[in-house]
């Protein structure tokens, strides 16, 4: 039997993410875009909630293709309000309209999300070498200034500790705990 971090749950959908896509490198701006809007819709909620709901997320905001959503009105806030299968909550929903239209302003300015983003480890995942889940910070000095520079331009919904948590999602940081399987399989080598 493999282990795994402490903060799973039995839930298959969870175990999935966690062996299979939480602290991989993504470098495609529509999954970062897709990850900034699902971080940001977990604010006040756990993360099972949202995974849960990812699917109908995808249906609802065309499969996150950045170009749309920036092109959303007033009548999609309304049709999103009323989907049941997102959380309906205003703010978090124009927040997702907003994000993506920043995006385009950063793809201008940078390049591509990516290179945004990941500037803030200089373009190299920060592999940690925690023993539990207690020592996993919820902010660092990256997330910071991820946060101010995300803020800076425009972006909602992006405090230090959803960008934290962006950060490991994508894979600019490895915490995995040192017991955990994929700790080794993500640094690349057995340990």
């Amino acid at each position: 039997m493999k282990t795994r971090c402490a903060w799973l749950t039995t839930d298959p959908l969870y175990l999935e993410y966690h062996d299979e896509e939480w602290g991989v490198p993504e470098h495609d701006d529509r999954k970062l875009y897709e990850k900034i809007v699902l971080e940001g819709a977990q604010a006040g909620l756990s993360w099972i909630t949202i995974l849960k709901r990812r699917e109908n997320y995808r249906r609802a905001f065309d499969h996150f293709e950045i170009e749309k959503v920036a092109a959303y009105t007033e009548q999609d806030v309304e049709r999103l309000v009323k989907d049941a299968g997102i959380i309906r909550n205003r703010s978090k929903i124009k927040s997702a309209i907003n994000n993506a239209r920043r995006v385009l302003e950063v793809r201008e300015q940078h390049g591509s999300l990516d290179a945004f983003l990941w500037s803030f480890v200089g373009g190299r995942p920060i592999f940690n070498r925690w023993e539990s889940m207690k020592q996993v910070p919820a902010t660092t000095p990256e997330s910071d200034a991820m946060a101010k520079a995300l803020k800076k331009a425009g972006f909602t919904f992006v405090g230090s500790t959803t960008c934290y948590a962006l950060m490991q999602a994508m894979g600019m940081v490895n915490d995995h705990t040192i017991d955990c399987f994929r700790h080794a399989e993500l640094n690349g080598a057995e340990e």
